[in-house]
């Protein structure tokens, strides 16, 4: 009977310590489970914010833009348009229709910008393609688009992230490098699309400069939302490029 009544106690021990453990293991699991689904939601969030945040910027990027256009370019051309029409003769006619048709050229590529469509649904490549173009309309910089390999769609909210990354370092490019010449190749690879964009700007020492001052902190924060990274180089006289791998 003592035997018995040990085992039993033994086994009722056994069994308490293991439904014990298996509660600690439960409650243990069901923690790390909410804390992921805490920072995955706030992962989301965050990832939105930055949606909205990029959206917003290059909205205001394009208005300066169409501003600088208008008064540039645009309002040239109608000035000129006008010139010519008040010492209009039979012989220059063809130079003024050329002339109003490049304004018209020019009124047609800015309404696409002026599209709030194209802001909120933009393509990356399609928008990629147009920034491209208009530098070299306007002889900006002497500026190419490469495309390599078997072309995949980027999603739509990752490629607003990567065009806004872009675009801050054509902006600093175009203002800062003087660079006369900038080339920007897609290389669409297995799983992974490579972008470099490279000027052949005076160049700087990033080791000197710092993260902050070159803005790479804030471009490698927005690309490793979108499961990419980013890589800047730079050396004086020998121009700069960003790298950025994207992962499909």
């Amino acid at each position: 009977m003592e035997q018995g009544g040990e085992i039993l106690i033994v086994t009722t021990v056994i069994i308490v310590v293991v439904v014990a453990f298996l509660v600690i293991l439960f409650t243990v699991f069901q923690r790390r489970k909410n804390k992921l689904l805490l920072e995955r939601e706030e992962i989301k969030k965050q990832f939105e914010r930055e949606i909205a945040e990029t959206q917003i910027e290059i909205r205001e990027e394009t208005l300066r833009n169409i501003s600088w256009e208008l008064h540039d370019n645009i309002g040239q051309l109608l000035t000129l348009a006008k010139i010519q029409l008040q010492q209009a003769t039979p012989e220059s006619l063809e130079d003024i229709t050329e002339t109003i048709g490049k304004s018209l050229t020019e009124i047609r590529a800015l309404s696409k910008l002026i599209n709030p469509e194209f802001i909120n649904n933009i393509k990356f490549i399609e928008a990629l393609q147009l920034e491209i173009e208009r530098f070299n309309r306007l002889n900006y910089i002497n500026s190419s688009l490469t495309v390599l390999g078997e072309e995949k769609e980027v999603s739509q909210k990752h490629g607003i992230i990567i065009f806004r990354v872009l675009q801050e370092f054509f902006s600093n490019t175009i203002k800062h490098s003087k660079a006369t010449d900038l080339e920007v190749k897609l290389h669409f690879k297995k799983g992974e699309l490579e972008i470099k964009a490279c000027d052949n700007g005076v160049g700087f020492e990033v080791d000197k400069v710092g993260l902050k001052g070159i803005g790479l902190q804030n471009i490698k924060a927005r690309v490793k939302l979108i499961n990419a990274k980013a890589t800047l180089k730079s050396e004086p006289q020998k121009g700069t490029t960003l790298t950025i791998n994207y992962y499909f």
